[in-house]
């Protein structure tokens, strides 16, 4: 095989960003149930994913000093459990979009039953550690994506 295999980044499907994942055993807890930090981490990966299918690269601008996003709220309703083997979809919209940050509802779904609500705010942080504007062409991704 010539092509290295990519991992899959979700699709972006009108003003959403859909990121499909399984429940591996690696993330439940005894009883095969979701650990509930877990959730979290399912919707990192989709917004790193989102990021990457915006072209917006935090390392490079990381490492040219910058600066990166960082989360500075994060709001979680559980509604029901995922299980070992269950196919989950995390769906990510933009709720707001200001100049240093992002506010982004992302739902973790099974089939058509919402499971988990997150409410995550990610600003972009300067090396100093300060808030700052995020680069405009990062804001006009989201804008472009989102209509925000």
């Amino acid at each position: 095989m010539d092509d290295a295999l990519e991992p899959p980044s979700g699709v972006l499907e009108g003003q959403r960003h859909l990121f499909p994942l399984r429940v591996y055993y690696e993330d439940t807890d005894l009883s095969g149930i979701v650990y509930y930090a877990n959730y979290l981490k399912f919707c990192e990966r989709a917004r790193s994913d989102l990021l990457r299918l915006l072209e917006i690269d935090q390392r490079a601008a990381f490492e040219a000093g910058e600066g990166y996003y960082a989360v500075a709220e994060a709001n979680i309703r559980y509604l029901a459990p995922a299980k070992l083997d269950d196919s989950l979809l995390v769906q990510t919209e933009c709720v707001e979009l200001r100049p240093a940050s992002v506010r982004l509802l992302q739902l973790v779904m099974r089939e058509k039953e919402i499971l988990v609500e997150v409410t995550v705010r990610v600003g972009f942080i300067a090396p100093s550690g300060r808030p700052r504007r995020q680069p405009d062409p990062w804001r006009e991704a989201f804008q472009n994506l989102f209509g925000s």
